[in-house]
């Protein structure tokens, strides 16, 4: 069963896994994917970071990430957490769990989901350093995920 979920409260990995694969048999691999907020971007330390995002909208698109990997891979279940709010470093920010019958699957879905979601899904990062804010910017890595999957790029 596929689960989507936006949330200021941190989240258990392990017991979200656990729900993923709980009563499902055919299960044979569960992959995942847990981001964690760092102390240093750029080169310079990071205090905070802070996640917004527009309600309803976010999760819209997740699910619609979550739908296409499914159209392109057979799945048991995906579910992704993501927090939003302020966020200190070592905290959690992101969970992303694949369950399907072959590791393979799993793999290549779960990276696609947390590539996707990092280049597409509608959340903006701001990080509070010693010498401001600043809001996080596109990556060329992320450029090249969307290239790497298909995904078309930014307009």
């Amino acid at each position: 069963m596929d689960e989507v979920r936006v949330q200021q409260e941190p989240f258990d990995a392990a017991a979200e896994i656990a729900a993923l694969r709980a009563g499902n048999p055919r299960i044979g691999a569960v992959v995942s994917f847990l981001g964690l907020m760092r102390d240093l971007n750029e080169g310079e330390p990071v205090a905070t970071m802070t996640l917004e995002h527009y309600p309803g909208m976010t999760e819209r698109s997740l699910e619609a990430i979550v739908a296409e990997a499914r159209a392109r891979w057979d799945l048991e279940g995906v579910r992704v957490v993501h927090r939003v709010g302020t966020l200190r470093p070592e905290e959690p920010i992101v969970l992303v769990a694949v369950a399907s019958r072959h590791r393979g699957e799993a793999f290549r879905a779960c990276e696609f989901v947390i590539d996707w979601l990092k280049t597409r899904a509608p959340f903006w990062k701001k990080e509070t350093t010693a010498t401001g804010d600043r809001w996080v910017a596109h990556r060329a890595a992320d450029a090249e995920a969307e290239a790497r999957w298909g995904i078309d790029p930014r307009p």
